[in-house]
């Protein structure tokens, strides 16, 4: 068994974790994972998850590069070892963004339907966390920088935060309300999908609604999706940046000062 893992292993023990909605200096936690930071401070953290697509990796890098900011990127086990994004992953790191884990292969960890249970034992995702960390390692970034875990699917529950923290690691995910995160989908998922402009007007619509706006916000765009979506939302990011810089707002990546 290696060592790094035999350490997460013997870590990984039962532990309290924050109560859903439970607001903690102004940080909102549900279900053990940290779904939004500082509600007093106009700071949005832009992140970015991945898996099997990356098509719109080298749009989003210009666009942070041009606007002069940094994201967090959650990145699965699988992408990190794709030959095709290794130069966009090293590009990505050499920009000073925040690269993290996403799950290796992209496991669901928890039942859609039943939140309280699990589908991977303890020891499963260790697993898959760890080798999830080396394929990050294997691209030049060092395991001293990864602090934060987004899991696939944006789906956990407090076991999975709990077992995240205790390896070292603090679980995240994006803050519900804007709809962002329903960029990957595709016309034929009927109901379900969403155009951009519906994204863009959702995110524009609840900040203005918002008794406390995007402060703290961790807002998700995925770094790729199907081909079946030809009206990509990541094209629209640097037109979000600006609308939301016009409203006060400031951008981070996770663990910036």
């Amino acid at each position: 068994m290696p060592r790094t893992f035999a350490l997460l292993l013997m870590l990984a023990v039962a532990a309290p974790a924050p109560a859903a909605g439970v607001l903690e200096a102004h940080t909102v936690y549900d279900h053990g994972g940290i779904v939004r930071f500082d509600t007093t401070q106009r700071i949005i953290y832009l992140v970015f998850t991945g898996h099997e697509f990356g098509d719109g990796g080298e749009t989003i890098r210009q666009t942070l590069l041009h606007q002069g900011i940094h994201g967090s990127f959650f990145l699965t086990g699988d992408f990190y070892r794709n030959p095709a994004f290794r130069a966009l992953v090293r590009e990505l790191h050499e920009d000073g963004h925040y690269l993290g884990p996403h799950s290796d292969k992209h496991l669901l960890y928890v039942p859609w339907e039943n939140r309280d249970s699990l589908l991977v034992s303890r020891t499963e995702f260790l697993h898959d966390l760890q080798a999830n960390i080396a394929a990050l390692e294997s691209c030049g970034i060092p395991k001293a920088e990864v602090r934060f875990f987004l899991p696939a699917y944006e789906w956990f529950n407090d076991s999975i935060a709990a077992w995240s923290r205790l390896g070292g690691l603090t679980l995240v995910n994006f803050t519900p309300g804007t709809s962002s995160n329903a960029d990957y989908t595709t016309p034929d998922m009927g109901a379900h999908y969403l155009p951009s402009d519906t994204i863009m007007a959702r995110i524009l619509g609840y900040e203005q609604r918002s008794a406390t706006g995007m402060n703290g916000f961790l807002l998700l765009v995925h770094i790729g999706t199907h081909p079946d979506r030809t009206d990509k939302f990541y094209s629209r990011l640097n037109e979000l940046v600006d609308a939301l810089r016009r409203r006060g707002y400031r951008f981070r990546r996770l663990g910036e000062k």
